[in-house]
């Protein structure tokens, strides 16, 4: 009987030690976001007024947000445009509008209206958009229409921003 207590002991001894090993990699703390922006983008018959930008795979629950440059303020800061986005003729008709679809490896970015060749040069040609890759349970944490918003609550700088030119 002391033999088997003896026994039981010892493996009681091991059983209750905790596993050791080597330290496994950091993990990243609070929401991982991305920004890709793309430049040098043009709208026109020959692209069907539509750009596809692929990427890595992102996970079934991220979402993507589009932003245009839409423009530079007075103190010379960018100003991004959330899309879709939408220009009406002064009589209140749609003209035409931005807008996108995205898979889990591609966006793509289109103009829509009745008569796309007659948008402005300005509309159309040489426009950079901002991709933004974000966790889906971050969307309703923020206002999507407030860019710098998204960029501080993702903690995302400008020197992190993947540019490519289209």
């Amino acid at each position: 009987m002391k033999k088997i207590m003896i026994l039981l002991a010892v493996v009681g001894m091991f059983s209750f030690q905790g596993c050791t090993g080597p330290e496994g990699l950091p993990g990243q703390d609070g929401i991982i976001g991305e920004v890709i922006e793309i430049t040098g983008v043009s709208f026109t018959t020959s692209n069907n007024f539509s750009i596809v930008k692929t990427f890595a795979p992102i996970y079934d629950s991220d979402m993507i947000l589009v932003y245009r440059l839409s423009g530079i303020n007075s103190s010379g800061a960018d100003i991004w445009s959330l899309i879709p986005e939408t220009y009406y003729f002064d009589d209140g008709r749609r003209n035409f509008n931005y807008d996108f679809e995205f898979t889990k490896s591609s966006v793509n970015i289109f103009i829509g209206g009745n008569n796309l060749a007659t948008v402005g040069n300005e509309f159309r040609l040489n426009q950079i958009f901002r991709i933004v890759i974000v966790p889906a349970d971050f969307i309703n944490a923020v206002d999507k229409n407030n860019y710098n918003a998204v960029m501080s609550t993702l903690k995302i700088s400008e020197s992190q921003i993947q540019k490519i030119d289209f």
